[in-house]
């Protein structure tokens, strides 16, 4: 298996960090007991699984002295173990606690927040000293440094955001995880031909008919070139995900033909396209769609 370790000084990073590996693809683990790492390592069966884990100042002191013999007996039980330890300029790290109002893991009513800063350098020491890379996020943006741990551990640039196309009927509500919600209830309804009502925009003769209407290909070509413009904005924001809902009155026919024909065509510009159709898996749909 591989392993990662995040560590580093608290404000540093360590859960955007942790984050970034996550949306790569590892099972990741916050505050991980050290003591407890060598039997995660030592009971995975599948060599492929990719973990990351992040350690830091809320383990304790005997814990934290242990790690520097343990980190050894890791390598040998890993196909790769890597450490990543993030800091900051002391100042910073003063600044971030003030700014969220997050009390410090060390601080105390006889330990204030400078000194317990400059104690937790010490208290890792063991593990900054094994790290394969230090990175320094005092002038880093929470992108920046998502962009750069999921580089360096993957070695390839940010992670694509996945592009969901949902299609959906209005009659039983906007999905709970939709992020942007196109309306298409205003296009020719195959439902009211006879021959097209117990079909879905799946089916040849649907596809045939909503194709041979001038408005349906306006509504695709005005969402196609929006979408075009606005996703990668979206990507640039860092996010992983985003699902785009296409709505009709009962998630049938019209929704399921442009959300098909939408991910068809911008799946040459997002390598990361998926399709779901959510009410054509409910039974005894009902009369209109």
């Amino acid at each position: 298996m591989e392993l990662v370790i995040v560590s580093g000084r608290s404000g540093s990073g360590i859960s955007s960090a942790l984050r970034a590996l996550e949306d790569a693809g590892m099972i990741c683990i916050d505050n991980f007991p050290i003591t407890l790492l060598k039997y995660l390592v030592t009971s995975q069966t599948d060599q492929s699984k990719q973990f990351a884990v992040s350690i830091d100042a809320r383990s304790n002191l005997q814990e934290l002295e242990a790690f520097d013999s343990l980190f050894p007996q890791l390598e040998s039980l890993c196909r790769k173990t890597q450490i990543i330890f993030l800091d900051a300029r002391d100042d910073v790290l003063i600044q971030r606690f003030s700014e969220t109002r997050r009390k410090h893991p060390l601080t105390s009513d006889n330990v204030d927040l400078k000194d317990a800063i400059l104690a937790e350098s010490e208290l890792l020491r063991p593990i900054q000293t094994r790290a394969s890379r230090v990175i320094d996020t005092s002038n880093l943006s929470v992108h920046d440094l998502r962009n750069l741990v999921h580089k360096w551990v993957t070695g390839s640039g940010a992670p694509h955001m996945a592009v969901q196309f949902q299609s959906f009927g209005f009659k039983r509500g906007l999905p709970a995880d939709a992020d942007l919600v196109f309306d298409v209830r205003c296009l020719p309804n195959p439902f009211w031909i006879p021959k097209l009502r117990g079909c879905t925009g799946n089916d040849p003769e649907v596809v045939q008919f909503l194709k041979s209407q001038s408005m349906v290909h306006a509504m695709i070509d005005s969402t196609q070139n929006f979408l075009k413009q606005w996703l990668p904005e979206y990507e640039k924001s860092n996010r992983s995900y985003i699902t785009i809902a296409i709505g009709c009155t009962g998630g049938q026919h019209r929704s399921v033909y442009v959300c098909n024909a939408l991910a068809d065509q911008l799946k040459e510009d997002f390598e990361n396209i998926l399709v779901r159709h959510r009410d054509l898996a409910v039974p005894n749909r009902s009369k209109t769609s």
